[in-house]
Formats: C-alpha cells, sequence, structure tokens
C-alpha cells in the first residue's frame, strides 16, 4: 500500500495523505521561517561548528581550519600522527569533497574503502576544496579537519562503509519527522537518499524503525548485507531529540535538518544542520509530514515552551 501511496497515486491524493511537496516546503516554510541572513550559520560548518560549541550542542572535535593556498603547509602539523580524520570543504553539500582517512600506512592514506592515496593526492584535494570546487555556487571555501567518529557498533551491518547518520525535520523548535540514512555500495558510502542510500523512518514517539526505502522503492533489508531494518532502535532517543529541538534556539531557523551520528564514546553529537532538508524523509516514514507542520502552527504560545516540553508534545503526537 505505501508503494502504491509514494508512487502511483495522483497529486490530488498525495496531497490528502499529507504529502508536501516541494514548492508548498519552499514557499510556505522555509522561506516564511528562515530568513535569509540566518543561512550562513548552517551553510557554513566552520560556523555551525563554533555556534554548536558555544550552545554546548556537542560536534566532532575540531582539529584544524585551512583558509588559503598558503596554509595548505601546515596540514600535517595539524593532523599530527593522528591515524584518522576527515576533511571537510566548510560549504560543501551533499557529501561533496569530504575525504575520510581511516589509517596511514608508510607514505599513504588509506581510505574508508582500504584504498591508498599519497600525500601529493591529499594536497591536491586540499586544493580544490579551497578553490571552490566543492562549494555552494562555486565560491573560494575554507577547509575544515576534524576527527573520525568512532559510530556504535550497535548499527553494524546496517551501512555500507559510510557511518549512519539520523536527520530530524524540526519545525518552529519541535521534532517533526525523522529517518535513519545508511550508507550503500550504490551510494558510494555516502548517506544521500538520491545517491542510492537507504531512508529508514523512525518513529519520533520511540525511536524506532516504521519504514524503509531505496530510490523511491519500500526495502526491507540493507541491499549490501543483508541487515533487516524492522529491528532498528535508536539508543538515547531523547538526547537525539533533545539536540535536535536545541538547535532551534541555536539558530533561529524555524525549519531545518538537524543530522545526528552517535560515537559510541562521547554519544550523540551534530553532524551539521541543513535549512533546505529534503522530501524524501516522507517516503521513508510511508507518511506525509503536511498535517504535522500545520499542527505545530495551530498551537498558540505567548512562550515558546522549553525543549523538553516541545519534546514531550513532539513524541505524544508524532508516531
Amino acid at each position: 500500500m505505501l508503494k502504491w501511496l509514494f508512487e502511483f497515486t495522483s497529486p490530488a491524493k498525495l496531497k490528502k495523505a499529507g504529502v508536501l511537496g516541494m514548492n508548498k516546503r519552499n514557499f510556505s516554510y522555509i522561506m516564511p521561517s528562515n530568513p535569509r541572513r540566518l543561512y550562513p550559520l548552517v551553510d557554513d560548518k566552520l560556523a555551525t561548528k563554533l555556534l554548536a560549541a558555544k550552545a554546548g550542542i556537542p560536534t566532532p572535535e575540531m582539529l584544524g581550519v585551512i583558509s588559503c593556498q598558503h596554509d595548505v603547509n601546515d596540514f600535517l602539523n595539524i593532523i599530527g600522527d593522528r591515524q584518522e580524520f576527515v576533511i571537510k570543504p566548510t560549504h560543501g553539500s551533499g557529501g561533496r569533497g569530504i575525504l575520510v582517512i581511516k589509517a596511514r600506512r608508510d607514505e599513504e592514506f588509506i581510505k574508508t574503502d582500504g584504498s591508498g592515496v599519497s600525500f601529493d593526492f591529499v594536497y591536491q584535494h586540499l586544493s580544490n576544496i579551497l578553490s571552490g570546487l566543492y562549494s555552494l555556487g562555486g565560491q573560494p571555501d575554507k577547509i575544515l579537519i576534524e576527527s573520525c567518529i568512532s559510530f556504535t557498533d550497535i548499527f553494524d551491518g546496517y551501512s555500507y562503509q559510510g557511518v549512519p547518520d539520523v536527520r530530524i525535520i524540526v519545525y518552529k523548535g519541535y521534532p517533526v519527522m525523522s529517518m535513519m540514512r545508511l550508507s550503500t555500495a550504490v551510494s558510494g558510502g555516502r548517506a544521500n537518499l538520491h545517491q542510492g542510500a537507504v531512508g529508514v523512518g523512525i518513529g519520533i514517539s520511540n525511536g524506532k524503525a516504521v519504514n524503509a526505502i531505496q530510490n523511491g522503492r519500500i526495502v526491507y533489508e540493507h541491499p549490501d548485507t543483508g541487515k533487516c531494518f524492522e529491528h532498528i532502535v535508536i539508543p538515547d532517543w531523547e538526547t537525539h531529540l533533545d539536540i535536535a529541538a536545541r538547535c532551534y534556539e541555536m539558530t533561529r531557523l524555524g525549519y531545518f535538518g538537524a543530522d545526528i551520528v552517535i560515537d559510541h564514546k562521547l554519544g550523540p553529537m551534530v553532524l551539521e544542520l541543513n535549512a533546505r532538508p529534503g522530501l524524501g524523509i516522507q517516503t521513508a516514514n510511508g507518511a506525509g509530514i503536511t498535517r504535522r507542520l500545520e499542527l505545530v502552527d495551530s498551537l498558540d504560545h505567548e512562550e515558546l515552551p522549553p525543549p523538553r516540553e516541545r519534546i514531550a508534545f513532539s513524541r505524544a503526537h508524532f508516531a
């Protein structure tokens, strides 16, 4: 039935089911809720990280920043003797330009797929980032170097090479819909649905899997590992919701997606925020998001309730 709903039904039936389309998302929710002046807070990963540190919201450890070509020479000093680290463009999107190094062997850096790259390759990659090759609009960029997430083994077999993350859509401070994004061989180890990653709908009320899709079609197990999705339960679910809700106070964006990962030692932490989160989360959940947004709009508060009250409301009203 869910497959029929999202693949073969008419626009009128999708609207009746509360499925939000891109135009309405943009004009009814993103534009009124997200002032343009606030976009740099989430479009710039460095700005997000600094803001999160000030707000006491955990993020992966920052090792260093490279701002110009001359500073590329500091790269080896920044990483020191670390075996694992992540290189990111501060204005990248869709995972483009991210290079994850999991080990070092002689003169090579070892990527997550086990292949090795030379220092010259990494140096060229750093230069490409600075030139704006991966940035939004192709503008000159900066390089953020972070520690690797040591992700929990509770999700072993649910993701191919990449780190599984949880995306939570937050509207006016209320978590309204969530999914887990799992990388696959087709997606190249990236957790992007449009590249072939699996999206697993996660119930706001309990952190349990409710549905799963890949390329718009319902799936029941990971295509590369055969691991069944129905038993997924997100640990520390309350903490996930708390982090996502508090990001509203941190940014004042009214509609955004919070991408959260779990480090097995440090627990849940924000990987990044997105002011224009995609709509595939509805397909992953087998449900439209519109009615949830309308319910939040119907609330009449003289003052915004604290995060714990907003979370309690969401858990009570959103499956």
